[in-house]
């Protein structure tokens, strides 16, 4: 008896969170109770920080731009790998020595730019513990970062990443 009073109730309780029709219908129950938007990013962030240790050499500085900024974590991966015509599989560094570059998916939009006169050669590594570094320092929204080196006569790259 207890068992199907226990039952009853936990019915009871999903019954008033569930959707209702006009007409008194149900239309769902609620199974698990929903995680706003921004706590799932956040987690995310906790999550890939715990991951490894940014290496805060690996930047000369970042300034947080718009920390209200929502920046998909999956687009920020995939356009970090976009840059210089894309990073992908086996390849090492920035190939073409462009000047500017930029990395889109969707939420994310890197932007890549040396000195005049200079060519981005930056390695996939480098580029790689820049942004988790620049991340570090600002784990939400858009930011502004240099990173040490990446630039053919040895200078610094300048990046941002946006909400296009």
């Amino acid at each position: 008896m207890r068992l199907i009073q226990s039952f009853l109730l936990i019915g009871l309780v999903a019954l008033a969170g569930a959707k209702k029709h006009p007409a008194g219908i149900v239309l769902s129950v609620p199974i698990m109770p929903r995680i706003p938007s921004q706590a799932k990013h956040n987690e995310v962030l906790q999550a890939r920080s715990a991951l490894s240790k940014p290496d805060a050499s690996a930047i000369v500085s970042t300034t947080c731009l718009d920390t209200n900024q929502v920046i998909d974590a999956h687009d920020e991966a995939e356009a970090q790998l976009s840059i210089c015509g894309g990073m992908p599989g086996s390849i090492q560094a920035c190939q073409g020595a462009p000047s500017k570059t930029e990395g889109r998916a969707r939420t994310a939009l890197f932007s890549l730019s040396v000195g005049s006169g200079d060519s981005i050669v930056i390695t996939k590594q480098l580029w790689l513990r820049c942004v988790h570094a620049a991340r570090s320092a600002c784990p939400t929204g858009s930011l502004s970062a240099v990173c040490a080196g990446g630039a053919s006569s040895g200078g610094n790259v300048a990046f941002t990443l946006t909400k296009p």
